[in-house]
This record gives structure tokens, sequence and C-alpha cells, in this order.
């Protein structure tokens, strides 16, 4: 099993990273908060650690990539809640924090979690039965209010985001009329600060 993978980050989008470790470039599939704390590394040419979780199945092997092991247990959390598969749990947590997420759990705000794409009423309800009493024991606690947020990229472009949005399974033309919308509003924010604007948009 691996635990984590090592590297050069060989290429990074908002929801996929490429880590090289002795000369193996390995694919992860990773969340918009990792993607955002992995970007001042790639800039800079520096090396970055990912924390692991293997999903395998009979037609598919991927790998889930977490710039935080909080953020690989919240997870493996929600994939062990019933109808939550990966990219499901991914796109969670591209909409929340860990610690947001955290707090959304113990608040039982199903509202919050049902308005990410591809979580309907009943999951929702399940992720809040299922984990709402360990939710920031999964985490180690909440984190303080005023806690830094993850770090931005800096040189994204408004396609970017849109791609990113299409990817993370929303359609093209709403995500493009809300990035738009958006960047008319400050044409020099970044990618990254265009999809966490969106996916408020988005969820309404």
């Amino acid at each position: 099993m691996i635990e984590y993978i090592s590297g050069n980050i060989a290429e990074l989008t908002a929801t996929e990273a490429v880590i090289e470790a002795h000369g193996v470039g390995y694919l992860c599939n990773i969340s918009l908060t990792s993607s955002a704390a992995l970007q001042p590394k790639a800039e800079a040419g520096e090396q970055a650690r990912l924390w692991i979780h293997e999903s395998i199945r009979e037609d598919a092997y991927e790998l889930f990539g977490f710039t935080t092991r909080d953020e690989r247990t919240l997870f493996r959390a929600l994939v062990g809640v019933s109808g939550i598969g990966g990219m499901t749990a991914r796109m969670v947590l591209s909409a929340f924090t860990p610690a947001e997420l955290a707090a959304a759990i113990q608040a039982e705000d199903v509202r919050a979690l049902k308005s990410v794409k591809g979580v309907g009423p009943k999951a929702a309800a399940r992720i809040v039965v299922d984990l709402r009493d360990k939710a920031f024991e999964l985490t180690g606690g909440p984190i303080a209010a005023g806690a830094p947020a993850a770090a931005k990229p800096k040189n994204p472009a408004v396609e970017e985001a849109v791609a990113a949005l299409t990817m993370l399974g929303f359609a093209p033309a709403p995500s493009q009329k809300a990035v738009l919308a958006i960047a008319e509003q400050d044409p020099n924010a970044t990618a990254q600060a265009y999809i966490k604007a969106a996916l408020k948009a988005l969820r309404g």
C-alpha cells in the first residue's frame, strides 16, 4: 500500500497532479484545496508530498492525493458513507476545507452538504448521521477562526477555471457564465479565486 509520494510536481491542474518520484510519474486526483496548496511549490520548482489513498476496482486503479493527512482522513471517512464515491468525496473536499467540512457535519448542516454537486439530500443526511460524532476527531479538532487560508495560484486564466469546473462535473455553459460574471467584477483574480467563487454561485 502506498502511504505517500514525494517528488517533483511534473504537472498540476485544479483536479490532477503528476508527482515524479525516481523516474516514475504518479497521476493523482486532487481537490481544489490541495491544488491551491501545491501551486506555490510548482511555481518555485519545489518538491511536494502527497498522502495517498488507493482506489482499486475491477475496471480501474486510481490514486487520490492530499497535501494533509486531515484531508485524506476526511476523504476516507466520506467514501465510507454509503453512496459516496471517490469523485464525489473529492467534490465535497473541493467545496470545503477540512475544518469547514467538520464544522458543517458537526452542525448537521445538510443544506450546505447537499449543495455540492453529486450529493443529494439522502447522501447529505447519511454523511451527517455517520460522521457527526467524530467530525472534529477526524481532523484533530477545529481550526481556530482566522487561520490562514491556503495559498492561491498566481498565474491561471478564466479558461482554466472553466475547465476545472467542467472536470468536476458542472455543465460547461453555466460554469463559463459564472466565471465570466465573476471576472467582470475582478478581472485580475486568480483561477482558484474564480473557481471558489463560481462553486458558491453554482451551488446556489
